[in-house]
């Protein structure tokens, strides 16, 4: 990414999505034991950080001559954010989800317009059955990693550096990768020596097997209650970056996932889903080692369904103690 694709990107994302705040909790940093910033991309409309890349592709596409439709698979925020782009732009969007999926994810997709497809077991099978139907409708298939999308999620990057300069260390949710490259390239753009670490699921660990690997490590199922990172077949190219350009992978457990949500809630008032929660859990998991740093969490959105929200902050153990 060069500095004028971000450039251009920031101002698409602009005309429809105001910057999110970044701020420090006093309580959440008594659970950190460090100087802790939460950049709230779960203020954006959608309720996730996802809504910048697809407004950016959505653009670069209208500019470049337009298109019958968009197409893509997703398990919600992905599917918010191209849905939230083509009412935006115009565009018909169809998007494929897998059986079972949140029924609270499929109505806000629904509501800002889209067709819903249910197609697969999971993420990979409603995928593969996207770009089927690509070729099959004459739409344009976007898929869950590109170069549109990296640039339109790395403007919450550019901002957080502006929000809080000479970052220590900045802790990312893995999915598909978006997120975890666009923070590499804001990084490498400002010239910053901030640590990038990626955090996956336990139960979804292809990005961190690929990561130790040096190249892309599939894995046959990706069964996690944390399904904004459920992958099981990593993008060869996020992973390239990612190997490239990230301190770190961290794997966390469920459980430390829904202690993360509780703890959010807590501690900031703010509701995250489990994906959003992960990058909090990454830190919490190494906080012996990033002690006296400056550190930065990016709470990715707020959908969580309300079993899954309602399940975490009943099983939490109490409060952070005064």
């Amino acid at each position: 990414m060069e500095a004028a694709d971000l450039a251009a990107a920031r101002t698409r994302v602009a005309a429809h999505v105001p910057p999110t705040p970044t701020r420090r909790w006093p309580l959440l940093e008594r659970a950190t034991g460090t100087e802790t910033w939460v950049k709230h991309e779960n203020h954006n409309p959608t309720g996730a950080f996802k809504v910048r890349g697809g407004l950016n592709f959505a653009a670069r596409l209208v500019d470049a001559g337009g298109t019958r439709g968009l197409i893509s698979a997703s398990r919600g925020n992905h599917s918010q954010s191209l849905a939230f782009a083509g009412a935006t732009y115009g565009v018909p969007v169809t998007i494929v989800v897998p059986e079972g999926n949140s029924p609270d994810k499929n109505a806000a997709t629904a509501a800002y317009g889209a067709e819903l497809v249910v197609h697969g077991r999971d993420f990979q099978e409603s995928l593969e059955h996207a770009m089927g139907l690509a070729e099959e409708r004459g739409l344009t298939p976007v898929p869950p990693f590109h170069p549109w999308l990296v640039e339109g999620v790395a403007t919450y990057a550019a901002e957080l550096h502006e929000q809080v300069p000479r970052l220590d260390v900045v802790y990312v949710p893995v999915g598909m990768g978006s997120g975890i490259c666009a923070n590499i390239a804001v990084r490498d753009l400002v010239g910053a020596g901030t640590e990038v670490v990626g955090v996956v699921a336990d139960r979804a660990p292809a990005y961190a097997l690929s990561f130790a690997a040096g190249e892309p490590v599939s894995t046959p199922a990706a069964d996690t209650l944390v399904d904004g990172v459920a992958c099981r077949t990593p993008d060869p190219e996020a992973v390239r970056r990612i190997v490239a350009g990230a301190a770190r992978i961290v794997r966390v457990s469920e459980e430390q996932a829904r202690e993360a949500m509780a703890l959010a809630y807590r501690a900031t008032h703010n509701l995250a889903e489990p994906a959003g929660s992960l990058a909090l859990a990454g830190l919490l998991a190494e906080r012996d080692l990033v002690a006296g740093r400056r550190v930065a969490v990016v709470q990715t959105g707020g959908n969580a369904d309300f079993e899954v929200l309602a399940g975490a902050l009943s099983a939490a153990p109490p409060t952070v103690t005064p």
